[in-house]
């Protein structure tokens, strides 16, 4: 038994030195990356260059579920964003409610013959409306078919040469969309573009944007707060400053739409179907042989409802780790292949390592502890290594985060949400990681069992100021359960 403890013991130190080592790396990466794309923001000519007609146009996908309660102030909402040159198109994905008959009365829509060829396969259309009260916009009606598939069915409507998947309990901040194309400003070789994502849960919402942005009071919602801005600030900039950006955030992310053309578009059968996206339009690149970039920018921003009950929040973690399985064993050909670059010998080799096998390493480590102690076999040493490594290195990190986005764009007013988010960001390290871990390793045995159910993602709604805000659809499940 000593043995096996000891054993263990050297496997989860190693594992959490080794995890939390690749973090501080990430941190240190992104802190130049976010200084320069200040910079850039501030930038006298660059900003009169994004006020130009020099702004390459953008399509906006809204696919749309069963939205009949909030569909016309979410379209309302985006054709109101700051950008010159934009089309958005809604895909009523064969709702079951009235969804489209709100869009037909709200927009005054009538019916267009379709004009296009369908470079995807999707659901069949019905019918194709524009609206005589609104020249951007076009609502595609379509037998149900799921997100992935509506998306596909926008895109095929689309005119221009950038798309933008929207989800409708995302609120965009008004020039999101100016900063988002600032990439394909500097460079021809951008493949795709992601932006951050925050948390609303809490704000003030008026007219479908957050017009005040606060902390939220509740426990669960506040510590996925400072979650989020560590994976945004740090880990996704790190990632895509070493060109190995795996993840664009399904809710907020700009493409280049003949490239998603040419990898079939959206998986409907994936159940993270923006990460499979993206890992597609990497293979497909690289076996190319193209030099391309597939990159991350921290300052546009968008908001999103998270979940504030311990089910929901672990049937979405489920779903997304099911996600990550999938695609991982889909794109494995990648792995440890020098075609790939650094997508192929670092970043899938960690998600691999730390973000698949992880979570088995870490539940093993408390379950070595809480039997060591129970044996009266608890090494002192291990113990205050381990809570160094797995536990003070985690705060670490998460207040370093915190102090980046205080430093650099400074979201949150006053100091008692700075107070608040570096409270949390201690405390999210004594139960909610760990449980974390738990549903992750239960997301595992469930793909092994091919267990695919969706799940309901639950939604309370916004803190509104004045009108109503948008709030999700609710897709059904995908046709692969």
């Amino acid at each position: 038994m000593n043995t096996l403890i000891h054993t263990t013991d050297v496997v989860v130190l190693t594992y959490f030195l080794a995890l939390n080592t690749f973090y501080a790396l990430l941190l240190v990466l992104a802190i130049p990356e976010i200084w320069e794309q200040t910079r850039l923001a501030e930038d006298e000519d660059f900003q009169r260059l994004m006020q130009s007609d020099a702004l390459p146009p953008i399509t906006i996908l809204v696919p749309a579920y069963n939205e009949s309660a909030t569909i016309e102030t979410s379209v309302t909402a985006i054709l109101t964003l700051e950008y010159r040159n934009f089309e958005i198109v809604v895909v009523n994905d064969g709702s079951k409610d009235d969804t489209m008959e709100r869009l037909r009365q709200a927009f005054e829509l009538y019916e267009v013959p379709r004009t296009y060829a369908e470079a995807i396969p999707t659901q069949p259309l019905r019918a194709l409306y524009r609206s005589r009260t609104r020249t951007r916009l076009l609502v595609v009606d379509k037998e149900n078919g799921g997100k992935a598939d509506s998306l596909n069915a926008a895109i095929n409507a689309s005119r221009f040469p950038l798309v933008i998947a929207v989800d409708a309990d995302t609120l965009i901040e008004p020039d999101a969309l100016l900063r988002l194309t600032r990439p394909f400003l500097l460079g021809a070789q951008i493949a795709a573009v992601g932006g951050t994502v925050r948390v609303a849960n809490g704000c003030t919402v008026t007219d479908g944007r957050v017009t005040d942005a606060r902390v939220p009071r509740a426990f669960l919602p506040g510590i996925q707060v400072v979650e989020y801005l560590r994976a945004f600030l740090s880990g996704r900039i790190g990632w895509s400053t070493m060109r190995s950006l795996m993840i664009i955030s399904g809710a907020f992310g700009l493409y280049r739409k003949s490239e998603v053309v040419a990898v079939g578009g959206y998986d409907r059968w994936s159940q993270t179907e923006d990460l499979e996206l993206v890992l597609k339009l990497h293979e497909n690149l690289h076996r190319q042989r193209r030099k391309y970039r597939i990159v991350f920018v921290p300052d546009p921003v968008c908001w999103t409802e998270v979940p504030s009950k311990f089910r929901v929040l672990a049937r979405q973690r489920n779903r997304w780790h099911r996600g990550l399985v999938q695609s991982l064993w889909r794109h494995r050909r990648m792995m440890f292949n020098p075609k790939y670059g650094v997508i192929g010998s670092v970043a899938m080799p960690y998600f691999i390592f730390f973000e698949l096998f992880g979570p088995f390493i870490e539940v093993m480590g408390y379950i070595t502890i809480a039997l060591a102690w129970a044996l009266g076999l608890l090494n002192l040493d291990f113990f205050l290594l381990f809570t160094i490594f797995a536990i003070f290195f985690g705060i670490f990190l998460s207040v370093a985060a915190v102090m980046l986005e205080e430093i650099s764009f400074r979201r949150y007013p006053g100091w008692e949400h700075l107070a608040m988010l570096v409270v949390v960001a201690v405390l999210e390290n004594f139960g909610y990681r760990q449980l974390l871990s738990v549903f992750k390793v239960k997301a595992f045995w469930d793909y092994l069992w091919r267990r695919k159910a969706w799940g309901r993602m639950e939604r309370e709604g916004f803190q509104q100021a004045s009108a109503a805000s948008p709030r999700s659809p609710e897709f059904p499940a995908s046709p692969a359960g």
